[in-house]
C-alpha cells in the first residue's frame, strides 16, 4: 500500500480496537491487578488459562492465541534459518540501531520515558531480545512455546499506556493523535524488520534476497499478532522502504528524552563489554550505524574508534566469505553466533525470564511536548531520502 500525508494522518487517529475494549473493561472493573498477578503464571502457549482470570481476559486471550490464517510456514521457516545464520548480527542491529532510531522519533522517545521500568534499561532490551528469540524458535507456534503469550501481553502493555495517557489527560491527542497509534505501531515493525537489514547490509553481511525478504515477513506475522492494520502495513520491501523514509521524514528529530534514553543504553552496553578499554567501541557502533547526524540528535559521543569501527564490514566479510565456503566454517559461526546472543541475553536478564506486565500507572511527571542463497548478495532498495 502507498501512503500519503492523508492516510499517515488517518493512522495516528487510530490504536487497536481489541486490546482497547480489554484494558479499559479490566480498570473499570478494578481487575487488573488480579490480571497482572495470574498472567504471571501463564507463559506458555496452549497451558490452561488461570483459574480466576476476569472473563474479558479470557476471551481477549482465546481471541489472539493463534497466528494469522494467512501465515505461509514455508516462508517462516526461511526467516528463522535467516536468524540462526545471522543471530549475532541482527542483535547488534537491534541493539545499536533499531533502538536509538525510535529515540529519533521524540513523540516516541517521549513515551518510552512513561514507565519505571525504562528507568532500567537492561529491562526493555532484555524483553526484546527475548521477545525476539521466542519468535524464531522452531515451535514458536505450538503448544508450549513462549512466544505466543508474549506477544499477546506485549499487546496488552501498548493498550494500557494508551488508556492511562487518554484517561488522566496527559497527552496532546489533537496534535499527536492516539498514543502507541497504527502508524508509531507500523514505524516500529519498520526498525525492527528493515532498518535491521539495512544495519546487516551496512555491516557487509551476506544475505539473499529470499532471506531478507523472508525475515521481513516474520515481522509481518508480528505486527498482526501485535494488533497492527494489516490493511496499512506494507506487504513488501520496496514499500517499507518507502513507509520508513515517509515516517523517519514526518518525525525524526532530537529531544532530551531521546538523547537520555540514548545515553542509557550505551553504558548498559558499556557495562556488558569486559572492561573498560573497548567502552567507546558502543557509542562508535551506534554512531556507524545510525549516521552521524541521527548520532549528534541523540548526543552519541564521538571517539577515536569511529575511526576504526567503519573496518568491521571487512572482517565481517571474511567471515561471512568462510561461512559461504565451508560447511564446517558455518557451522561453527552458527555456533558462535548462538552463544554469543545468550551470552548477551543472560548479561540482561539476569538468568531471569522477563514478564510483561501492564502497568497500573505512569510516571506522575511524564509531560508532553507541543507537536512536532547466500553468494547471492541482498541489495536494498534505493533510499527515496536525499543525502
Amino acid at each position: 500500500m502507498l501512503h500519503t500525508e492523508t492516510s499517515m494522518n488517518a493512522l495516528r487517529q487510530s490504536g487497536d480496537e481489541l486490546a482497547d475494549a480489554t484494558v479499559a473493561a479490566l480498570f473499570e472493573r478494578g481487575e487488573m491487578g488480579t490480571f497482572n498477578t495470574l498472567m504471571r503464571f501463564f507463559s506458555t502457549a496452549g497451558a490452561p488459562v488461570p483459574d480466576g482470570l476476569p472473563d474479558v481476559a479470557r476471551e481477549y486471550l482465546e481471541a489472539t492465541s493463534t497466528p494469522p490464517a494467512w501465515v505461509d510456514w514455508d516462508e517462516m521457516e526461511r526467516s528463522r534459518l535467516f536468524f540462526i545464520d545471522n543471530n549475532v548480527h541482527i542483535a547488534t542491529a537491534l541493539s545499536f540501531a533499531s533502538m536509538p532510531a525510535c529515540y529519533l522519533v521524540p513523540h516516541v522517545a517521549k513515551l518510552l520515558s512513561t514507565t519505571h521500568g525504562l528507568n532500567y534499561p537492561s529491562t526493555r532490551m532484555a524483553a526484546t531480545g527475548q521477545f525476539t528469540v521466542y519468535l524464531m524458535q522452531p515451535d514458536a507456534f505450538e503448544a508450549g512455546s513462549r512466544f505466543i503469550p508474549a506477544a499477546q501481553k506485549v499487546r496488552l502493555l501498548h493498550a494500557s499506556i494508551r488508556h492511562h495517557l487518554t484517561q488522566e489527560d496527559r497527552w496532546d491527542s489533537g496534535s499527536l493523535g492516539v498514543p502507541i497509534c497504527q502508524e508509531d505501531m507500523i514505524g516500529g515493525q519498520m526498525f525492527f524488520s528493515m532498518l535491521v537489514l539495512d544495519s546487516l547490509h551496512r555491516l557487509g553481511i551476506h544475505m539473499s534476497q529470499e532471506g531478507a525478504e523472508a525475515y521481513f515477513y516474520a515481522w509481518r506475522v508480528v505486527g498482526a499478532m501485535l494488533g497492527v492494520d494489516q490493511e496499512a502495513v506494507p506487504e513488501s520491501l520496496d514499500e517499507a522502504r518507502r513507509f520508513l523514509d515517509q515516517y523517519m521524514i514526518r518525525y525524526m528529530g532530537p529531544s532530551p528524552e531521546g538523547a537520555h534514553l540514548t545515553r542509557q543504553l550505551i553504558e548498559l552496553y558499556e557495562d556488558i563489554v569486559p572492561g573498560t578499554m573497548l567502552d567507546p567501541v558502543v557509542a562508535a557502533l551506534v554512531r556507524y550505524l545510525i549516521g552521524d547526524t541521527s548520532a549528534d540528535w541523540l548526543e552519541v559521543p564521538t571517539t577515536p574508534w569511529d575511526t576504526v569501527v567503519k573496518a568491521v564490514p571487512h572482517l565481517l566479510s571474511v567471515l561471512e566469505t568462510i561461512e559461504d565456503r565451508s560447511p564446517l566454517g558455518a557451522w561453527a559461526l552458527d555456533r558462535l553466533g548462538h552463544l554469543t546472543t545468550i551470552f548477551e541475553l543472560s548479561s540482561l536478564t539476569r538468568g531471569r525470564v522477563m514478564h510483561y506486565a501492564v502497568p497500573e500507572h505512569l510516571r506522575k511527571e511524564y509531560g508532553v511536548p507541543d507537536a512536532p542463497s547466500r553468494t547471492r548478495r541482498w541489495t536494498p532498495p534505493a533510499a527515496t531520502l536525499a543525502p
